[in-house]
């Protein structure tokens, strides 16, 4: 079995992967201080619970927007998995896509195996929305081409911001408000409104503008932990992948595998 490994901002993921199906899904802040070692009790035991062994994984991939991270992860494959770990991006295993961007080297790695998932499983333009520390939006053509996107603040850095600023404010869980008025009647209400509907309005708006600029039929892809927040009251995405970077992974394993 395959373990994939996807290093964000806010958390490392680690998935044990049949082929394209997910077997175990785990999930620890991200901390570049974290040794290999410490990595591999948690994970050991994780594997334990779900019956499995580390000798059951046969392979390592690795995407990380961490680069003080990786090191770390390595040593976890090769001193623990017995595994030279494939990094996404880096030869052998570069991206196979064109990244066609004023500065190819700069895209983030969880960016571009989102765009190769995407593309994969839905034919067409797309745009892909990533809900993370910022939310991205990535633009890709028929062809599997990255044509650029677009960074905002991730909806907990928003609200963070706002908290921190204003003295009197509240910290507040980020959740669909109780109604659909956009007239607060209280603080909470208010705030609740102002998260809440302001990023649904920011979601729709960007994509009501990237598709006018794309002049083309296009899919909307949504992934990441707060993709379902918003599918209730909003009609933008056309689908909903919440492990999109994991399943890129495993399709950049494959194709890894077979050429």
């Amino acid at each position: 079995m395959l373990l994939a490994i996807d290093a964000g901002n806010t958390n490392v993921v680690f998935a044990l992967l049949d082929g394209r199906t997910i077997k175990g899904r785990w999930r620890i802040a991200t901390d570049p201080r974290r040794t290999a070692d410490e990595y591999a009790v948690w994970l050991s035991q994780l594997l334990a619970l779900e019956g499995y062994a580390r000798d059951d994984v046969k392979g390592v991939i690795i995407a990380t927007v961490v680069p003080r991270a990786l090191h770390n992860l390595q040593v976890l494959a090769s001193k623990y998995f017995r595994s030279d770990a494939l990094i996404a991006g880096r030869a052998p295993l570069e991206w196979g896509i064109a990244i066609d961007v004023d500065e190819p080297a700069s895209l983030g790695a969880d960016r571009a195996v989102n765009t190769i998932a995407a593309h994969a499983l839905y034919p067409g333009d797309l745009i892909t929305i990533d809900f993370g520390t910022a939310t991205t939006f990535d633009v890709s053509d028929y062809s599997g081409a990255y044509k650029g996107g677009i960074i905002a603040p991730g909806i907990n850095l928003s609200l963070d911001a706002l908290v921190t600023a204003a003295a009197k404010l509240p910290r507040i869980a980020i959740e669909a408000p109780e109604t659909e008025t956009v007239v607060g009647r209280n603080t909470v209400d208010q705030m609740h409104i102002g998260i809440y509907w302001g990023y649904i309005a920011m979601i729709e708006g960007l994509v009501a503008r990237l598709k006018a600029e794309v002049g083309r039929p296009v899919k909307v892809i949504a992934t990441g932990g707060l993709a379902t927040l918003f599918e209730r009251h909003t009609a933008v995405f056309d689908h909903i992948e919440p492990d999109l970077t994991i399943q890129g992974l495993a399709i950049m394993w494959e194709r890894a595998h077979i050429h």
